[in-house]
């Protein structure tokens, strides 16, 4: 199983071939291009190779699977994600990383539908290496950390992939629908019903961070 999982390999990364311009950075950078426009479910490695004016041979020296490449290119985008200096505060320190990490997979909407995949990427332990950091340095440890790390990383991922579905359903005849069918049935949904659950007037960053500062509040309630 564990050699489905690219970080998980025991086999070393293939030397880059010599007399080539093509780098495994180049595929990286044009795999998330052509995910941006089209997303993941349309990207093949034929049509990568085509982007890059390559052949899918030459692709295919650099990177093993498709499934590898999105696993280089979710851990490219969490790269993206701003590490707070290491002196900063855990509070302010968390809030800031987290609300970067949001905002980076939403700007690549693709991004969230790969959470499935194993998050173990250099990147993303690093940052979760910052998360844990800066929980301990707030006095968590044991139980309450595990606790903590596990609740914060749901939180800002289940986040935006909830967000990024909504921003793909940014249509108002679709919106319509959805109000619609809920308000049909206010019997069975009686609290939806009434509380904007649809369309609640606030927008969706305003709404993460309230919660993220709410859940914040929280975890470093006792410390």
């Amino acid at each position: 199983m564990t050699n489905d999982v690219l970080w998980l390999r025991d086999e070393p990364p293939r030397p880059p071939r010599r007399n080539t311009p093509l780098t495994l950075e180049r595929i990286i950078t044009a795999a998330i291009a052509e995910l941006d426009a089209a997303g993941a479910e349309r990207l093949t490695m034929r049509k990568l190779a085509e982007r890059l004016q390559v052949t899918s041979t030459a692709l295919y020296w650099h990177v093993a699977t498709k499934e590898d490449l999105l696993d280089l290119a979710l851990d490219h985008v969490v790269g993206e994600v701003p590490v707070p200096p290491p002196g900063s505060e855990p509070r302010a320190g968390l809030r800031t990383l987290l609300v970067g990490w949001r905002a980076a997979m939403l700007a690549h909407p693709w991004s969230p539908a790969l959470l499935g995949r194993p998050l173990l990427g250099p990147h993303v332990l690093a940052r979760t290496e910052f998360i844990q950091a800066k929980l301990v340095q707030a006095g968590l440890a044991g139980l309450e950390l595990a606790a903590a790390t596990r609740t914060l990383a749901g939180f800002v991922l289940g986040a935006s992939l909830a967000d990024a579905t909504w921003r793909r359903l940014d249509d108002p005849a679709a919106i319509a629908k959805v109000r619609a069918h809920i308000l049909d049935s206010a019997e069975r949904y009686p609290t939806l019903s009434t509380s904007g659950f649809v369309d609640a007037g606030w927008p969706d960053d305003e709404l993460f961070v309230f919660g993220l500062d709410r859940v914040l509040d929280r975890l470093l309630a006792s410390t």
